[in-house]
């Protein structure tokens, strides 16, 4: 190891953990020109012990937090970078997913639900019966959100119900809930020896249970009650969508501080579809594969993929819904499968931002894009074309762990990074032109909306006779 005199000063650090769905980060940036000197990624494993249902295990992404954190560090000492330089530490986290542990062991009570589990369903419906006129929308006008199964607390409710030592630990106040970031901090800051538990404004109104107007957990909601994000900054006055998008809290960057709302809509399957493509079909062996096999033919042939494997999210919000492939002939190949499963990504991304342009008034000129998927340049051309808009790519794709570990570097009683705008340096990115003509483009958005159609009220309980005036329920389609 060099000694410490021939260690390279680069003044303050600010790291970021990035907990997602698929994978764990660790990335370490220079406070005063944004720069990203060193990093480490190690994938989660996704479990789905019935149909419809995802987890993962709490103490995998602890773990893997962990080695994240200790590599890059090793990393950066290579490179005789002083990891003592590192001030703050910000977090961001896949949301919605549940977890409850023991605060006395430290150790979980049941796996994480992830954020795409459908375990819930007959909750929600159940839920939706109990309001005036059945109405999903029921609590929106505290929450901004649908009642659904993608948020925390109705996944907190199944655990409370199915779970009996969830159930147990309630009982005798020992049961700790949190979204992924409270279980990190938690464990990270001294555990079941005296960790703090915490969240923050934007998590927290991803629960539920978070009244988003006055900032503060709701205590009628607590009685109960109840892979690609496309997000506006309203402002600090929240937007009611009337185009099925969540109104949430987008950031709150000091105690004193307002808080800044978004209008936002999720797409339910955007890098899973690869995922499926590689793990269940075979038709690709590494995920680079899908932009290769989608250029060779350029082109769906006229194939659509609905990957709607758990439900329609925004802005449809319809449950019943499955994945579908339609308009397949003889000709068609795993090419066209891999271009559509690409443009679909695209079009859901679209009906995102017609709805917002609905609710906002006012049309987006360019769609900024950050995450892993924006390393598929065809996939940034598509967008484009699909969007008739301009898309923008950083260079440095990992914006949301550069956010997280600005706001880190930015809190009182750290101040190594200035967020003053004459402050922070220009971003070096790359821009998408459409390069098809509007038609064309409005040709194969009617026609995505037509498949989407076709996949809806695909999952119904519906009584069937047996012919001895006995009935069954069978799961069938309409």
């Amino acid at each position: 190891m060099a000694a410490s005199s021939e260690r390279i000063v680069l003044g303050p650090l600010v790291a970021a953990v990035d907990q997602g769905t698929s994978s764990t980060r660790f990335l370490v940036f220079n406070a005063k020109t944004a720069e990203l000197l060193s990093h480490h990624q190690v994938e989660i494993k996704q479990s789905f012990p019935k149909e419809g249902w995802v987890e993962e295990d709490p103490k995998e992404i602890l773990q893997s937090v962990y080695e994240c954190m200790d590599r890059t560090c090793e990393k950066l000492t290579q490179l005789n970078i002083d990891i003592s330089n590192i001030k703050a530490i910000g977090v961001t986290n896949q949301r919605e997913t549940t977890l409850v542990w023991d605060k006395e062991t430290g150790e979980p009570l049941y796996n994480a639900i992830v954020w795409l589990d459908l375990r819930t369903q007959s909750t929600v419906e159940r839920l939706i019966n109990k309001t005036p006129g059945r109405n999903k929308n029921h609590l929106k006008h505290k929450t901004g959100l649908p009642i659904s199964t993608y948020f925390s607390a109705v996944k907190l409710r199944w655990l409370m119900d199915n779970v009996p030592e969830v159930h147990k630990a309630v009982l005798s106040h020992r049961a700790m809930f949190g979204t992924v970031d409270s279980w990190i901090i938690w464990c990270l800051t001294g555990g079941k020896k005296g960790g703090v538990h915490c969240t923050d404004v934007t998590n927290a109104s991803r629960t539920m249970l978070f009244n988003i107007h006055t900032l503060a957990w709701d205590p009628d909601l607590c009685k109960y009650g109840t892979g690609c994000f496309l997000l506006r900054n309203t402002g600090t006055k929240p937007v009611m969508s009337d185009h099925g998008l969540l109104t949430t809290v987008a950031y709150k960057l000091g105690r004193d501080k307002p808080a800044f709302y978004a209008l936002e809509g999720s797409v339910a399957i955007a890098g899973a579809v690869v995922r499926w493509l590689k793990d269940n079909l075979g038709i690709i062996h590494a995920d680079t594969d899908l932009e290769k096999l989608a250029a060779a033919v350029g082109t769906s042939y006229g194939c659509y993929f609905v990957p709607a494997f758990s439900g329609l999210y925004a802005p449809y919000w319809e449950p019943s819904a499955r994945g579908i492939i339609c308009g397949l002939t003889q000709f068609t190949n795993r090419s066209h499968l891999a271009f559509a499963a690409l443009e679909a990504v695209c079009f859901q991304v679209r009906e995102l931002m017609d709805a917002m342009n609905q609710d906002s008034g006012i049309p987006l000129s360019q769609l900024q894009v950050d995450g892993g998927m924006t390393s598929n340049r065809l996939l940034m051309q598509l967008q484009a074309d699909i969007l008739c808009i301009p898309v923008v790519k950083p260079s440095m794709p990992e914006t949301t762990a550069l956010g997280a570990a600005m706001a880190a570097g930015a809190a009182e009683g750290v101040s190594v990074w200035s967020l003053s705008p004459e402050d922070l340096t220009e971003v070096t990115s790359e821009k998408f032109d459409p390069q098809i003509n509007p038609e064309e483009s409005e040709f194969r958005y009617a026609r995505w909306k037509k498949a989407v159609q076709k996949s809806m009220n695909w999952e119904t309980t519906e009584p069937l006779s047996n012919g001895s005036g006995q009935y069954w329920f069978f799961y069938m389609s309409h």
